[in-house]
């Protein structure tokens, strides 16, 4: 009896175990991918964000800077015309014009490269109409620079603050 006990056992297990042939699904993959789509897209919002937060900082330093700067340029100017400058503060002067208008390229570059990544980030897209124009205003400044026009130049770039802080109230 013990001897025919055990092989029933054994058969009930087993036909239990292949009357289980119904695979179980959840919901938690679809679920998962929603949420992990929702992350990378929250993501790559706030670094998009964080890129043009970093440039209204680096801008607004600067022009806050660059008052000071061009009116040390244009008085220096003003005694070169009048032949009353030293040689040494006119080749200092020469150096800080070459510097302001490297650093209006510098601005012009990165602007660039911000508007490249907004257009080429799918999640970014729909922020790329009020950023664009940015690069071309501060290659307008870059332009106004080079022509000495310092102090323009600063007010142009004030422009391209203002349309990035546009882009950051967007994003919000």
């Amino acid at each position: 009896m013990k001897k025919l006990i055990v092989p029933v056992c054994i058969l009930l297990l087993s036909t239990t175990a292949l009357a289980q042939t119904r695979s179980r699904t959840t919901k938690r993959g679809a679920q998962s991918s929603k949420a992990s789509s929702q992350q990378a897209s929250l993501e790559a919002k706030t670094a998009g964000a964080t890129k043009v937060a970093d440039q209204i900082k680096n801008l607004t330093r600067f022009l806050y800077l660059l008052g000071g700067v061009a009116k040390g340029i244009e008085d220096l100017d003003a005694s070169a015309r009048s032949n009353q400058g030293s040689p040494t503060a006119l080749q200092q002067n020469e150096q800080n014009k070459a510097k302001l208008r490297s650093t209006f390229q510098d601005f012009r570059v990165g602007l660039d490269q911000l508007e490249i990544f907004f257009r080429s980030t799918p999640e970014l897209e729909q922020y790329y109409l009020k950023l664009a124009g940015s690069a071309a205003g501060a290659a307008t400044a870059e332009d106004q620079a080079a022509a000495g026009h310092f102090d323009q130049a600063g007010r142009t770039m004030l422009g391209v603050v203002n349309r990035l802080t546009d882009v950051l109230l967007a994003m919000r």
